[in-house]
């Protein structure tokens, strides 16, 4: 990486022995204090800070990527803040998690691994983040569900007065329902008198601007059941979502990954034990779901209305940050308490006065808050902390980052623990990983669908994760990274540029059934020819390098690709053996296939053609559009309506993207034999083909 020099930090030219001299005597926290000068002009005034936590919250907003999403409020904090697009809590269950990001201590630190735990029980005198702030002159103030104890709250050492919360009304969960949409307004819900609360406590702390205040809002809706006004339910009355909801494990995961607690099934509408959720159920919660994000969006707004409105804003600092991620059916789990990346994964916002927007793909934590607040407000970071400010990532310097993110859980008295990097995850369960290890490569197999940890060609790649996870986060750390290099053996680069990208693709092609091909290493398999399946275990590969100076792999693949891969994917799938590098080299291609934007919108033949039961139609999509397919007979009687929903623009021609029609009308019956009609409908364009039925 090239020298990069901020304000008096040199990375390049700092050793690890200058890092562990420095940055660890005063805390790894406080390794980027002052570099912003820019973004405290105000010091004099002092910054605010607004601190918004929400419950069971993933980051499925329209802000990081999903347009099905109404999530207007929160869109707009990520256009005028950085939102990170990868972060990670500590501990994906809702007090360890909280309790790390209040102290800035992580799991093993504080020992908290349950819902039940108080962390001064275990740590009496640790210096909280309201704490820190009141003793450097702000009032603190906490209104909602902030911490899971609530008695913690009410700390006097933190909180400058008593915290407040709307009442809680015990309720029994196998006499009620996942989800209810409400005839109610919003502010007759519990989260609605907590939003209004915090306005109104933000016009009283307005009156007083010579002291800073820590005013932290914690939210608890989309946590279940997903009761939500009815207004908020009708914004998603036709939609689908663009998530992974396969009910499967891992290929290969060991059995401690997954979770036997799925919250979800307590509920009365829900069925009981371990069997599946039906796909329509699935909808219907993640609609719930979705419904529920959409009424705290708004009370976000709220908040954030009147912070605009009292002029609060141009000196006060935002987060927003869920608590851990959550599962929407993935991997079979309705829920948190695994350490499967959707889990793991949160969405985090931060805001400060005249920053420059940023999205990011920075590696950060929950526990980086406490000290990016300190730094953001010039206050001393204490030494403890166990996080790193996200600073000079805000302010869009570029100086080498934490390679790493770490996750802890506890199950049935065994300690799981997991690292993930930009392109893996790599986790251990028990004493020298003696009950299972897990290996997801993102980059090919983005939905975590099998283990790679027993593939023969990973096996230096998880002794150096491995070495990582233990070495823990501080080796993680900036000016650490140089001291354990990334291993990359390469032998899928076909024509040796450093990266495995779709022109190393096109040469193993080129060479199918040439003798003496230019480029030996074509044969990858070396079985002495050069077939689909060499080209399969390139594309398996897709995105490694072997030279950390090489260029970044695009994604992205241009037109003239699009009839390369259509070719190899038929090829593909006439050779699949259902065997793990099959799938993983026909996902890449189906990956990267899905990356080409049409520049029309085409409606393509069925296949198979003629079909007996069932048919997929493909088409594209110039862009986003509420997709509908309407079948129907020769004499133009209506047969079924395939509805879609929004789908953003892109090729719909793979199987696993294709409208799936099963050969029944309406009502549930098989057609007969003959000739039919299919039109697509995709905003304002309508076409129609004709397919034939065989039986």
């Amino acid at each position: 990486m090239a020298k990069t020099t901020i304000g008096r930090h040199d990375f390049s030219r700092q050793t690890r022995r200058d890092f562990l001299s420095t940055s660890l005597k005063t805390g790894a926290a406080a390794f980027t204090t002052g570099l912003l000068p820019s973004l405290n002009a105000k010091a004099a005034e002092r910054y605010n800070v607004l601190f918004i936590v929400v419950d069971d919250l993933r980051p499925l907003l329209r802000s990081y990527g999903y347009p099905e999403m109404h999530t207007p409020n929160i869109d707009k904090l990520a256009e005028r803040g950085t939102l990170f697009r990868r972060a990670y809590c500590q501990y994906p269950l809702c007090n360890p998690s909280r309790t790390s990001m209040i102290t800035g201590l992580r799991p093993e630190t504080t020992g908290v691994i349950s819902n039940s735990a108080n962390f001064r029980d275990l740590l009496p005198d640790v210096v909280t983040l309201p704490q820190h702030f009141k003793t450097h002159g702000y009032h603190t103030q906490c209104i909602g569900r902030v911490l899971h104890i609530h008695e913690l709250q009410n700390d006097e050492r933190a909180w400058s007065v008593r915290s407040w919360g709307p009442p809680w009304v015990p309720f029994s969960k196998s006499r009620t329902p996942s989800w209810q949409a409400l005839d109610v307004a919003d502010h007759e819900l519990r989260d609605g008198q907590t939003a209004d609360k915090a306005a109104e406590v933000l016009e009283v702390l307005a009156k007083f601007r010579s002291q800073p205040f820590f005013l932290a809002v914690g939210f608890y809706k989309p946590h279940l059941p997903y009761n939500a006004p009815q207004k908020y339910y009708d914004l998603y009355n036709s939609q689908t979502f663009n998530i992974h909801t396969d009910s499967m494990t891992p290929e290969g995961a060991p059995r401690i990954a997954r979770t036997d607690w799925n919250e979800i099934r307590v509920y009365q509408d829900l069925p009981s034990g371990a069997g599946p959720v039906s796909d329509a159920k699935t909808l219907e919660l993640t609609r719930a779901y979705a419904a529920s994000t959409s009424y705290t969006d708004a009370l976000v707004g709220r908040v954030l209305g009147q912070l605009d409105a009292l002029n609060l804003n141009e000196n006060t600092i935002i987060v927003f940050a869920g608590d851990h991620g959550y599962h929407l059916g993935e991997h079979g789990t309705w829920g948190k308490n695994t350490l499967f990346e959707v889990s793991a994964h949160s969405p985090l916002i931060i805001s400060v006065p005249e920053q420059q927007p940023s999205q990011t793909d920075a590696l950060a934590e929950l526990v980086d808050i406490y000290p990016t607040l300190c730094d953001a407000c010039e206050l001393p970071v204490p030494s403890e902390l166990e996080g790193l400010s996200l600073m000079p990532v805000i302010s869009q310097q570029t100086p080498p980052w934490k390679t790493a993110v770490f996750s802890d859980l506890w199950r049935y008295r065994i300690r799981g623990r997991s690292i993930r990097t930009e392109q893996y995850r790599y986790t251990e369960w028990g004493n020298e990983a003696e009950r299972g290890r897990e290996l997801y490569d993102y980059d090919v197999d983005p939905n975590e669908t099998i283990n790679m940890v027993d593939f023969p060609e990973n096996t230096e790649l998880i002794a150096h994760l491995s070495e990582r996870l233990h070495a823990g986060w501080r080796e993680a750390l900036p000016g650490m990274q140089q001291q354990i290099p990334i291993p990359r053996t390469v032998p899928w680069d076909i024509n040796s540029d450093g990266v495995v990208d779709i022109q190393d693709l096109i040469l193993v092609s080129n060479s199918f059934e040439v003798r003496n091909p230019a480029y030996p290493k074509v044969d990858v398999n070396k079985d002495g020819k050069v077939d689909i399946t060499d080209l399969l275990l390139v594309a398996a590969h897709f995105g490694e390098s072997g030279n950390s100076n090489a260029p970044l792999v695009l994604t992205d693949i241009s037109s003239e690709h699009f009839d390369f891969i259509e070719r190899w994917l038929t090829e593909a799938h006439l050779v699949h053996d259902g065997s793990p590098i099959f799938q993983r080299g026909i996902a890449t291609l189906e990956r990267l296939i899905n990356t080409v934007v049409p520049t029309k919108t085409v409606l393509l033949p069925n296949y198979p053609n003629p079909f007996n039961p069932e048919t997929w139609i493909p088409y594209d999509l110039a862009e986003g559009a509420d997709v509908r397919i309407h079948i129907y007979n020769l004499k133009g009687e209506s047969i079924r309506d395939l509805s879609l929903g929004f789908q953003t623009e892109g090729i719909y021609r793979t199987q696993s993207r294709a409208a799936y029609w099963d050969g029944r009308d309406s009502i549930g019956e098989r057609v007969a034999s003959g000739v039919y009609f299919y039109t697509l409908h995709a905003g304002q364009i309508k076409a129609t083909r004709q397919m034939v039925i065989l039986k």
